[in-house]
């Protein structure tokens, strides 16, 4: 390759710089990182609170002091903002490299990297967020470092061109930064006197140096749950007037959550009314003091959705637009450092206070069966006081399993209310797993509690407990059995006849979700082609069916027992399975719906038997 051509492949090759459209940027910022225009206020108190901290990190004893002012549009001009800071402040070099570089941040510059734990920013786009609300932004600043240096000031407009000028000493004779915002055509109202203060309060009641909206004071330290109370009655009523404050509700109780390693203080409030464990837990976290978001999710762990928290810390990361925390190995130490103090709170009011325990159990059992899902302790802890729905009635396991030497359990609610009546009645007790995560407490009981037996109740067990009816007895019925059974087999269901209380119950409609499973199978092979219907056919084998018991002491069934005509026996069969269906409060199937209206039209052709509409005899 000869020279001329070497030379205009490295001029082909030049590195160009990119170009940087901030109107777009803006747009970018305030439709895509930013969920509200206000976050450019809390930008503005973060560029402060850092720009003190740098400060004194050099000089420890120079003010720390942020004044916003603000002032309302008139017939001079739309409405502006003033924030001034006693910080670090800027040197022309300073400007010229940071406030005109999107993405740089002081907080990277040589010889802060080792402090940048202490800084609330990191990423070096908050003063381009105030463009969201401001068409021109003024910063008059003077170098703490360089005080001989005098004051600089950057200009910079919402289409991206910006001026620097030095000016004399009496435009900023303290070192520090002001930074002046001219509101944007339709965005005054972020600019009011009103706005500006309750975002800063907002944004920065926790925030440990001096900051004033005008004359009113923004920052409110100790934060609540450090304040010293001279009674732990007096500090309950503070809390819960925060909560009130905060969340709008009052809490059934408050919960420290102070994790010194983890670099967390704080409170959860326990929500005064139940709640769905689907619902995500929002929760309210200031980093350094600065509120970083109202809606943070993922701080406790899933099983916690029964308190809304309030937290400062200096160990988790935030995202770009601060407004949520970086998922990492941080913030899942604190989580689970926060879930510990939750669970200790629990233990103790076991311990302690069982009155106060049963008072928060009435509302969010459902959260600590969730959290004893997994820790044996927790449940082994929670025994005497869980509630559990049972043929005894509400009841805790540990009380149950004192009454019966086995602990029968349903896995779902409907198998609990086709056998509960029938098995108190036989003396077999029965808790209702089919509410959520109770199977599986119900199942892990042996492994806190040896030697407890636990077995799932299916509708063999509970056949067997039924008294059988004398052989005699069954044979002379066999002719009503045959039609009865053959009347309810096209459903899958066989007719089993028994003696049982109570006495008022006619029929027991029992099943399983073998049965059940069986039964869709059947459903499905009437509708497949004959290939597969084949198939279908040869795996059923002797799949468990369900199974309408008679109850022989029932007057009813010795009477419809009685019957000859096969019709009228098998419309009386229809009858008890279907109101044995709906004393189980089991979803109907089609076919059920089917066969109730088919047994009800029957039943009153056969009471209007006899009766023609002339009042004649007449016949079916």
């Amino acid at each position: 390759m000869d020279s001329q051509t070497s030379q205009s492949s490295q001029a082909s090759q030049s590195p160009h710089t990119f170009q940087v459209d901030l109107r777009g940027l803006v747009d970018l910022l305030s439709h895509h990182l930013y969920s509200s225009p206000k976050v450019y206020l809390r930008e503005l108190l973060q560029n402060a609170v850092d720009a003190i901290t740098a400060r004194r990190a050099e000089q420890p004893g120079a003010p720390a002091r942020v004044r916003l002012y603000a002032d309302a549009a008139d017939s001079a001009g739309p409405a502006t903002l003033r924030v001034e800071d006693t910080g670090v402040g800027l040197t022309e070099s300073d400007v010229h490299s940071l406030l005109a570089t999107i993405g740089r941040s002081s907080k990277r510059a040589e010889g802060l990297q080792e402090a940048r734990s202490d800084f609330l920013g990191q990423f070096g786009i908050g003063l381009l967020a105030c463009f969201v609300v401001a068409e021109r932004i003024r910063v008059v600043s003077r170098s703490a470092r360089e005080p001989a240096a005098p004051p600089v000031e950057w200009t910079a407009s919402d289409d991206g061109s910006y001026t620097v000028r030095t000016l004399p000493d009496e435009a900023r004779p303290e070192p520090g930064t002001t930074v002046h915002l001219v509101a944007r055509a339709g965005a005054g109202e972020w600019l009011t006197g009103q706005r500006v203060l309750a975002l800063a309060r907002d944004f920065g009641s926790l925030l440990p140096y001096d900051v004033r909206v005008g004359d009113e004071t923004v920052t409110d330290l100790p934060a609540p749950w450090d304040r010293p109370y001279p009674s732990p009655t007096t500090r309950r009523v503070a809390l819960a007037r925060h909560c009130h404050d905060t969340f709008g509700f009052t809490p059934l109780d408050s919960i420290e959550l102070n994790v010194p390693l983890a670099g967390v203080r704080g409170v959860a409030y326990v929500l005064p009314a139940a709640v769905s464990p689907a619902q995500r837990a929002t929760h309210r976290v200031h980093l350094k003091g600065m509120l970083l978001t109202e809606r943070a999710e993922q701080l406790l762990p899933d099983w916690a959705f029964f308190v809304r928290c309030v937290l400062d810390t200096d160990s988790l990361r935030p995202t770009a637009s601060r407004e949520s925390l970086y998922e990492d190995e941080t913030l899942a130490a604190v989580r689970e450092a926060l879930g510990e103090r939750i669970r200790s709170w629990l233990t103790g009011l076991a311990a302690g206070d069982p009155e106060r325990l049963a008072a928060f159990l009435s509302v969010h059992h459902l959260g600590v069966k969730s959290l004893a899902r997994h820790d044996k302790d927790m449940l082994r802890t929670m025994l005497p006081w869980l509630p559990f729905e049972t043929t005894d009635g509400q009841l805790s396991l540990e009380e149950f399993a004192l009454r019966h030497p086995v602990v029968h359990f349903t896995r779902t609610v409907e198998e609990y209310r086709q056998v509960a009546p029938i098995a108190s009645a036989q003396g077999v007790g029965v808790v209702n797993g089919g509410y959520t995560y109770d199977s599986e407490l119900v199942e892990a009981l042996p492994s806190v509690r040896p030697g407890t037996v636990v077995a799932e109740l299916d509708a063999d067990t509970v056949t067997a407990h039924l008294d059988a009816v004398d052989p005699a007895e069954e044979l002379a019925l066999s002719g009503f059995l045959a039609a009865a059974r053959a009347k309810l087999d096209p459903l899958g269901c066989d007719v089993v006849l028994r003696a049982f209380h109570p006495l008022s119950v006619p029929a027991l409609h029992l099943d399983d979700r073998a049965a059940r499973h069986e039964q869709a199978r059947a459903e499905a092979e009437a509708q497949a082609d004959d290939l597969w219907a084949g198939i279908l056919g040869s795996l059923r084998g002797s799949a468990p069916r369900a199974r309408l018991v008679l109850n022989h002491l029932n007057p009813l069934i010795r009477r419809i027992a009685s019957l000859r005509d096969p019709e009228l026996i098998g419309t009386a069969t229809e009858s008890l399975y279907g109101q044995a269906l709906l004393m189980a409060q089991r979803p109907l199937r089609p076919a059920d719906s089917a066969l109730l209206n088919r047994a009800f039209i029957g039943l009153l052709e056969w009471a209007t038997h006899g009766e023609s509409a002339d009042g004649e005899d007449g016949h079916r």
